[in-house]
């Protein structure tokens, strides 16, 4: 059984990956585009261009959740999307509590540290870096 588990390890990062990845940039197409609900707290409205830290945050997790999604730059993309929400939890949710489920910073804390693993796993055997690193 072990041996199995094993062999798709590889696999079940890659699908941890995609699916990170996926609710990451669904996150920041929300909160820039209205799509999906929209931005938290806007009535399925979006975070107004330039202001700080919502817009560039959703920018970052569009953008960083499309890199790990696809698996081109994970490490990197995966390290920027760690560091912010390592930001927004201690920025934001931090303050108002000690403990995540008291501070309403759950995601904030379960995203920097999925993405934290990913900086040290990589991709996993399924992404568009090995595809073209085997190519080349």
């Amino acid at each position: 059984m072990a041996q199995r588990l094993d062999a798709a390890r590889p696999y079940a990062l890659s699908a941890f990956r995609i699916v990170v990845g996926l609710l990451f940039a669904c996150h920041g197409a929300a909160s820039l585009f209205g799509v999906l609900g929209g931005a938290a707290g806007t009535n399925g409205g979006t975070i107004e261009a330039g202001t700080w830290p919502g817009w560039y945050a959703a920018v970052i997790q569009l953008v960083a959740g499309a890199l790990v999604l696809l698996g081109v730059g994970t490490r990197t993309g995966a390290l920027i999307a760690s560091g912010s929400m390592a930001y927004a939890y201690f920025d934001v949710h931090q303050s108002m509590a000690l403990w995540p489920i008291q501070n309403g910073g759950e995601a904030s804390a379960m995203f920097c540290w999925a993405f934290l693993l990913l900086v040290f796993t990589g991709p996993g055997a399924l992404s568009l870096d090995r595809l073209f690193s085997r190519r080349g």
